[in-house]
């Protein structure tokens, strides 16, 4: 599903990955912890199609059978949209629009119909248990609700990768506890692969595997599970 290969960056002087390989399989749910400025957030923005990794000889990022080195800019915007679902700590929901129109922008964007995009964010959003809150904006929602939407918003499209950057750390520990079942229901439910970079040690524990960077690196092999 995902196999990266000596994945190097830099800004400026400052080596923020250092060569890292990693692979996870389909269906997976990996938490990626570590200090702060280990590179978390830099190798899920990679990984996103977010920003590219420095151009050494032999690097590679193959997802879902896409080798992302060979896409053009244009490709890679494609690829996001519809491969990759993206979850952030901070919900990044547009205020202007209710949650279901908030989460049919990605699906628009994809050009796909009004009414096929809105049975499946119907669907979606009955399956996270906010469907009596689809007409409601960003500032009538709770955290929790607002993360939800965000999480269906990620959802629209069916992508192979939902990369979550922090996902609970804006939120109490009540929701955060519901936000981390609820991506392991989502797993069973829809057969997403999940990477998820976190402090959150509940979340991490809770994963499939634990993968831990320092230094730009990633200390552990990647094929070792957690039990």
């Amino acid at each position: 599903m995902i196999t990266c290969k000596n994945i190097h960056k830099k800004y400026g002087d400052i080596a923020v990955l250092k060569g890292v390989d990693l692979h996870i399989d389909k269906g997976e749910i990996v938490a990626i912890v570590g200090p702060s400025g280990a590179g978390k957030t830099t190798l899920l923005q990679i990984l996103g199609t977010l920003d590219k990794p420095d151009e050494t000889a032999d690097f590679s990022i193959l997802i879902n059978n896409n080798s992302l080195k060979e896409l053009s800019n244009k490709e890679l915007s494609l690829f996001r949209n519809t491969e990759i679902g993206f979850i952030f700590q901070f919900h990044q929901l547009l205020p202007e629009f209710t949650a279901i129109e908030n989460v049919c922008i990605p699906a628009f964007i994809a050009k796909k119909t009004t009414s096929e995009t809105e049975k499946k964010a119907l669907e979606i959003l009955s399956f996270l248990g906010l469907s009596s809150r689809i007409h409601h904006k960003p500032n009538e929602l709770s955290g929790g609700e607002q993360q939800r939407v965000a999480v269906a918003r990620a959802l629209i499209n069916n992508p192979s990768v939902i990369l979550a950057d922090e996902p609970s750390g804006n939120l109490d520990s009540e929701s955060a506890k519901k936000l981390h079942e609820l991506f392991f229901d989502l797993r069973d439910k829809f057969g997403q692969t999940f990477v998820l970079v976190t402090h959150n040690e509940e979340l991490a524990e809770m994963a499939d595997r634990k993968l831990t960077m320092k230094d730009g690196k990633i200390l552990q092999p990647s094929n070792t599970s957690i039990s």
